[in-house]
């Protein structure tokens, strides 16, 4: 299935100007429309080989919202190594989840959280080799240009692909209002920071904290205080000035309305390709996290107590009854099942696809549970208590420190060109659906614009808290693409396979059914 789009779109890491020929296009939009008259198991009105367009005219479009070139080998794959797809899959997976692994931990307990992550990274792992395993249970069908949608749409009919588009949507939008929440968090520290350097002003935060070079705060024990940008000024500055400054420099009054100035712009381009060319600061982001973490590790030393289940003023239980919040969470962080066939499809070797897919669940595993576990075993109690981790980690560090400063520069940065992807699949998902064109009209894409950096602007005023935001849209989405199509759709060609036994009957239906209960406690707990 040849997938064309304009120059404009095109991505290379090695050309600036990529053409597709009138020729392919012209075909492409005539094989898409013969697709259209039969049903995907109909072979009456395939396009045959020799009418697709060369090799070096097809392009693969890509879950992060740009168009790769296929390049061409004999067996009609990819190129790529197993070294880059297990690197392709670690980026892709590691996002914004991992500020709010500690808070996590946290709220689950120390000893139930690292099994948690354990249990989450094996249980969506073999979800997600059901995925993959998908496209083979169709018989009679060519789809080896299938998308998990596709696949959704061939059992399910009509119901499969509206819902899977929903979903879909869910965890684009989720994810959108995260970066929002979080822009607005880095943003307003960063400004904070560049102000007192520049005015030479000297600020303590009015929230408990240790004293010493490495500072830790407790954000959450300054509710008797005043608001969170009031601050104690100990330089000769003007305090006229000053409280100025933190009047209009707010973190959830004014300063996410600031960010629409800048991204509302973005979010109407045609084409967001130029920022795709940023991709590589996701890796040096997490990279940097892995660093900041270690080094305050080693100056802040470990904190542990182990109480089983009693909690007390500096630690908390080993199981607490609030671990469906970290189940949420790990949901998204382990997610990557509706764009995992892509990334796989380019492998070179073919064979080695489930090997490949395991190392990077290790990988990303391994690193959720190193930011995690060392963030809350250096997180200092006392004098602090364990209950002061917050969902953003980085805002355990005062505004005034370096190295998170360079941290929340990073961040900013790297969603700040994320993020205009993320609504142009947004886009193209939901316009394409509903009117069959990605860009109707600058009214259509203003209006989608407006409403999604509405809800941004909106969480990020009244419920800036990350952790809840990605815990509650995780489940959301999980439920459908994690634990209930990939079992469902395996159950479903075991029995008209006539193959379908017990054991696994009851296997895929507990899998349903967990997935199940963690949306549903998310709004309990």
């Amino acid at each position: 299935r040849p997938f064309h789009v304009e120059p404009t779109n095109i991505v290379s890491v090695t050309d600036d100007v990529q053409r597709v020929t009138d020729e392919a296009s012209a075909m492409n939009k005539r094989i898409h429309y013969y697709s259209r008259l039969t049903s995907p198991a109909d072979r009456a009105l395939i396009a045959p080989d020799h009418v697709l367009p060369a090799p070096d005219e097809i392009y693969v479009y890509s879950p992060l919202g740009t168009a790769f070139k296929v390049d061409s080998c004999a067996d009609g794959y990819g190129k790529n190594s197993s070294i880059v797809t297990i690197f392709m899959i670690w980026n892709t997976m590691m996002g914004t989840s991992i500020l709010s692994i500690p808070w996590g931990i946290k709220q689950a307990g120390f000893t139930s959280g690292i099994i948690l992550i354990l249990l989450m990274g094996i249980l969506t792992l073999y979800c997600c080799y059901r995925v993959v395993k998908s496209r083979k249970t169709i018989p009679l069908i060519d789809t080896s240009n299938w998308e998990f949608p596709d696949v959704c749409k061939y059992y399910f009919g009509s119901f499969g692909q509206w819902s899977s588009l929903f979903f879909s949507m869910v965890s684009l939008v989720g994810a959108m209002v995260v970066y929002w929440v979080l822009m607005s968090n880095f943003l307003f520290n960063t400004g904070k920071f560049i102000y007192n350097f520049v005015h030479d002003i000297n600020v303590t935060d009015i929230v408990p904290g240790t004293n010493g070079s490495n500072k830790v705060i407790c954000p959450i024990d300054a509710g008797s205080h005043p608001p969170q940008n009031s601050s104690v000024m100990f330089s000769s500055g003007n305090n006229t000035d000053f409280e100025l400054f933190e009047k209009w420099w707010n973190k959830s009054q004014t300063v996410p309305f600031y960010l629409i100035t800048v991204l509302l712009p973005l979010l109407s381009l045609k084409s967001p390709s130029f920022f795709a060319k940023f991709n590589v600061l996701g890796t040096v982001s997490v990279v940097y996290l892995v660093f900041l973490v270690t080094v305050k590790a080693a100056h802040l030393g470990i904190h542990l107590e182990y109480n089983w289940f009693t909690e007390n003023d500096f630690f908390v239980p080993e199981f607490r009854i609030m671990f469906p919040q970290l189940t949420g969470i790990l949901t998204l962080a382990f997610f990557i099942h509706n764009c995992v066939i892509t990334l796989l499809q380019n492998n070179k070797n073919q064979e080695n696809n489930v090997r490949d897919l395991s190392i990077a669940y290790f990988l990303v595993g391994l690193t959720y549970l190193y930011v995690g576990v060392i963030i809350f075993a250096s997180f200092p109690s006392p004098p602090l208590s364990k209950e002061c981790i917050e969902q953003n980690f980085l805002d355990n560090f005062p505004s005034n420190d370096i190295m998170s400063f360079v941290a929340r520069i990073f961040l900013l940065f790297q969603m700040m060109t994320v993020y205009p992807l993320l609504g142009y699949l947004a886009r193209v998902q939901l316009l394409r659906q509903f009117f069959g064109n990605a860009y109707p009209s600058i009214f259509h894409v203003l209006v989608l614009n407006v409403a999604v950096v509405g809800a941004g602007v909106t969480m990020a005023r009244f419920y800036p808290n990350i952790g809840g935001i990605i815990r509650y849209s995780g489940a959301t989405c999980g439920l459908a693409f994690v634990f209930l199509y990939p079992s469902l759709i395996y159950v479903i060609s075991l029995h008209r396979a006539g193959q379908l036994t017990w054991p696994a009957l009851i296997i895929h239906v507990f899998i349903i059914l967990l997935g199940l209960a963690n949306l549903i406690a998310q709004f309990l707990l």
